[in-house]
Formats: C-alpha cells, sequence, structure tokens
C-alpha cells in the first residue's frame, strides 16, 4: 500500500460504501474519490467525515474522467440500486448494469483494478446451490428484478474479451451493520428490531409460508458489515501490490458459510440490549411473498483458495458489536 494511491469509490454516501470509505481511511488510504448522489440529507452523516480528495455526483463521473488528470489506481463500485422490492427493472438496468459496464470498459482501457459488488440474489431460490462457479452463472434465476440485473452484470464481465488487469464481482449475502440508518424498509432485521424493541419490547417477524421451515426459522446468510470491509481492503492491497494473480480474477461469495435462522439474530439483538426476548409472528407482505428466499449459505472455499484466511465474526459477536457501539447510541462508522 502507497500513502499517494488514488481509489474510487462509488457507492459512498450509502451503508457499506461509506463504511469501506472509513474503513481505507482507517488503513491509510486518504486519496479518496467519492462517488454517489450526494443530495440525500438522510446520508450526509455517513460521508460528511471521510477523508477524500473530492466527492462526485454518479451522474458527473463520466465526464470527471473524461477530464481529469489524475492516474486512478483501482475502483471499488459499490454504488447500485439496492432495493429488492423495486420492480421496474429499467431502474435496476440503468444503475446496476449500465452504469456498472461503464465502470468496466473504463477499468479495462486504462488497465485499472476493479472490485465490484454483485449479490447473493443471483442465486434465486438456491435450487443450483450457493457455489461461486463460473459455468452455473448462465443457469441461475434471481427472484426480484433486483438479483436479474446483478446476474446479467455478471454474466457479461465473464464473457468480455477485454477486462480489467485484475478484478473480483464479490457476491454479497445479508450484510448488516452501521451506516444503514436511513435505510428504511430495506435496512437489516437488527436495525427494525432494535427500534421496534425500544418502541414496544417486542419484535415482529414473519411467519413462514413455506412448507419445512417453521415461523423464525427461515435460513440467511448474515455477515458483519466489517468482515466484508476486511475482505475488500485485503484484495486491494493484493491488487495494488501486484501480488493477486489474474488466475484469481472473478466472482466470489462474500458470506459466513454459516446459515442461522431470522430468531437467531433476533434473539442476539435482545442479548445486546440486555433484556429478555419477546417475538411476535406476522403474515409475509403479499408483493414479497413470492420472491422470498427462505435459505441462504455461502460457499467460502473460493476465497479460502485464493489466499484469505481471516477469521468472520459469529452471529452473536457481530450483533453484539453492532448494537453495543453503534445502535445504542446512533454511533456512525
Amino acid at each position: 500500500m502507497k500513502e499517494d494511491n488514488t481509489i474510487i469509490l462509488t457507492g459512498a454516501a450509502g451503508f457499506i460504501g461509506s463504511c469501506m470509505a472509513q474503513h481505507l481511511n482507517d488503513n491509510g488510504y486518504k486519496n479518496l474519490i467519492l462517488v454517489d448522489d450526494f443530495g440525500h440529507e438522510s446520508k450526509r452523516k455517513n460521508w460528511e467525515n471521510k477523508e477524500r480528495v473530492a466527492c462526485i455526483d454518479r451522474k458527473e463521473l463520466k465526464d470527471f474522467l473524461a477530464q481529469a488528470t489524475l492516474s486512478v489506481d483501482l475502483i471499488i463500485h459499490l454504488g447500485a440500486r439496492t432495493d429488492t422490492t423495486e420492480f421496474d427493472y429499467s431502474i435496476h438496468q440503468e444503475l446496476n448494469v449500465d452504469y456498472s459496464k461503464f465502470i468496466w470498459n473504463f477499468c479495462a482501457e486504462k488497465q485499472i483494478p476493479l472490485i465490484y459488488a454483485s449479490s447473493a440474489a443471483t442465486y434465486g431460490d438456491g435450487e443450483l446451490g450457493y457455489n461461486d462457479d463460473h459455468e452455473v452463472v448462465e443457469e441461475l434465476k434471481p427472484l426480484n428484478p433486483y438479483g436479474i440485473s446483478k446476474n446479467e452484470f455478471d454474466k457479461w464481465a465473464l464473457k468480455q474479451p477485454s477486462s480489467p488487469t485484475f478484478w473480483t464481482g464479490l457476491k454479497f449475502f445479508n450484510i448488516y451493520g452501521p451506516n444503514e440508518y436511513h435505510k428504511g424498509r430495506m435496512a437489516s432485521v437488527i436495525w427494525h428490531s432494535f427500534n421496534q424493541i425500544n418502541d414496544s419490547g417486542l419484535v415482529k417477524l414473519f411467519k413462514s409460508h413455506k412448507e419445512g421451515y417453521a415461523d423464525g426459522e427461515q435460513l440467511r446468510d448474515f455477515v458483519y458489515v466489517k468482515d466484508l470491509l476486511k475482505v475488500i481492503l485485503w484484495m486491494t492491497n493484493e491488487m495494488l501490490a501486484e501480488n493477486w494473480s489474474i488466475d484469481n480474477n472473478g466472482l466470489y461469495n462474500l458470506g459466513t458459510g454459516k446459515a442461522r435462522s431470522f430468531e437467531d439474530l433476533v434473539k442476539a439483538t435482545f442479548k445486546g440490549l440486555e433484556i429478555e426476548p419477546k417475538i411476535e409472528f406476522i403474515d409475509m407482505p403479499i408483493d414479497i411473498r413470492d420472491k422470498y428466499q427462505y435459505f441462504t449459505e455461502a460457499n467460502m472455499n473460493k476465497l479460502h483458495s485464493a489466499g484469505y484466511n481471516e477469521d468472520f465474526y459469529t452471529l452473536e459477536s457481530g450483533v453484539y458489536d453492532y448494537v453495543k457501539n453503534y445502535l445504542i447510541n446512533d454511533i456512525y462508522y
């Protein structure tokens, strides 16, 4: 790592992007070009104190890059429309596919390393498993427009004859952690649980509408955002030091490799608040009922084979840290 490395970070005002900016700052990267729509006041606390050389509106990035004289060393592309309840595919096409193609082509032309966010939503209902093999990408059947858009870009990227020097697409599983205060309905179950407990002393969870799953026993691979940051920083360091092998380029799962229930998640939230659990089960909204993933669990062998061997937070330790050190006092990362 060189202190003068210049990194473009998209999605920098959002949940994961703003955490990534801070983590890069904390590890010596100060020459950051932050890219996002910075007009949302609800996101201001996410990014305003981050060290950077510029904040660029996402619509102005093309012109900025065409005119810029500085040398870009790496792009971390985390910007996306992540709302799984947005069913207008044209929005996902514009922000998750077309914009990503622009960034890919720029990196390929300039031979700049690229790390971008894909999603575990690409796996759909999991009928083909949760393996990050490239061979299965064309056969995946995502359940919503968001997942479709992420998979369409993955498919496109894998077919390109020209690619960035080093590149990875990271299939994020269920990420939770600080700086998601603005996300509303799309915030993590932990955030919602924390607020429900403060308001009423109980948490409402969706009933199961699928045979074989009891209420609250829907399973997801929950990942603390601090683990995601560590993985991306490791890849960043490897790529900038040119230690990354081109044979390692490609798609990677980013989960813990262990599915846990929503009931476990909520009980961990109660524990962080030192309150006895009280859970009520309610019907799942009709608009997401047939698009709902009942099980996700990342196969993490590929990432470990590439050389990453750090331990991940357990569900209990991650939720405890999030609740105690951020949610209780409305602290940002």
